[in-house]
């Protein structure tokens, strides 16, 4: 059993019978402590006094008057949109209904920080607790952007894009080539280590640092785990087993349908799907591509039935690999249910 990401607020929530998540006056104290809404020397009696009865009763109602009275107008703002934010959480029958509803209608209006911490959350409560750390450590794209480096035979590794930063303003690099001290993939001596089969127990001492390197290639166990991720994330919010196989190119003349993980990849898929020029610049974003088959056909549309969807991530200008999860519960040619 093991707890990893213990601050993704994962364990403030209960599960339903039916394994959905469901919100706890626990898990809505947690936004209270954020830097957002947290206290700070100079909050005034106004913001303490909010700050304290919300503590108490995270679901209480809460007036203009009291947020107006505040004095400091980014607070205001900062209570405006989470009580709009609380008042959707708590009108959804579960998180993953309330996750699922943020990209219906006329846009997102919920501040992406925030989706990406239910994505690390649903995440969590996906692999369980005796997850292989491989599993949880692809489970970081759907909540981190990675940082992409192709080195020398084109070896494509990926590292988490805050923490290459990070170095990169202390002084460092902003290169995974050079946080790797350019010595070989095999004397795994390195400054960014690199998480592989043989050391993937490393991954849970510490889970929440995110500075695991990882390599992408097709065929490499990392994007089999990843792949294993993506079905498991298919079949908790959709109801629907898949099967997701990497691949390195397509080649099928009858190609009919293709969800791209990211916009990169979306964009490229679509130009090759309609057979528009795609210079090699381009399609050297490409990192993998991917399979997925319906195990079950009665959750396809009839005229998908017994055929492929094409699935791809690339990385962007910047060489990031920024994953839209959310595509994966929006653009697959599912049957309508009755």
């Amino acid at each position: 059993m093991t707890n990893f990401w213990p601050h993704s607020a994962y364990k403030t929530l209960t599960v339903g019978s039916d394994k959905q998540l469901l919100v706890t006056d626990d898990f809505l104290r947690t936004y209270l402590l954020r830097p957002e809404l947290n206290l700070v020397p100079e909050s005034c009696a106004a913001e303490r006094a909010l700050h304290q009865r919300l503590s108490e009763n995270p679901r209480a109602a809460i007036s203009d008057e009291e947020i107006s009275g505040m004095a400091d107008p980014d607070i205001q703002v900062n209570y405006q949109v989470w009580l709009r934010y609380r008042a959707k959480l708590l009108a959804a029958s579960s998180l993953e209904n309330f996750y699922m509803s943020l990209f219906k209608g006329d846009g997102v209006d919920v501040p992406p920080l925030f989706i990406t911490q239910l994505a690390q959350i649903f995440i969590r409560h996906i692999l369980g607790e005796d997850c292989h750390p491989l599993d949880a450590r692809m489970g970081e794209l759907f909540f981190r952007v990675q940082k992409i480096t192709v080195l020398e035979d084109s070896v494509v590794m990926a590292a988490d894009d805050e923490i290459v930063t990070r170095n990169a303003q202390a002084g460092e690099t902003g290169n995974i080539l050079d946080l790797l001290k350019s010595k070989s993939m095999s004397m795994r001596s390195i400054d960014l280590d690199v998480l592989h089969e043989e050391n993937a127990d490393l991954y849970w001492e510490k889970s929440e640092d995110y500075d695991f390197a990882v390599q992408l290639n097709f065929g490499q166990p990392p994007i089999n785990h990843f792949c294993r991720v993506l079905e498991k994330w298919i079949q908790h919010f959709l109801g629907a087993q898949v099967r997701i196989t990497p691949m390195q190119q397509i080649t099928d003349p009858k190609w009919s349908w293709h969800v791209g993980l990211d916009a990169a990849a979306t964009d490229i898929l679509n130009k090759l799907y309609n057979k528009e020029p795609v210079d090699s610049d381009e399609l050297e974003k490409v990192i993998c591509l991917f399979r997925l088959d319906f195990i079950d056909e009665a959750a396809v549309t009839q005229s998908q039935a017994g055929k492929p969807v094409y699935m791809g991530i690339a990385m962007n200008d910047e060489k990031q690999l920024k994953l839209k999860p959310q595509n994966l519960l929006f653009n697959l040619p599912l049957a309508k249910a009755s």
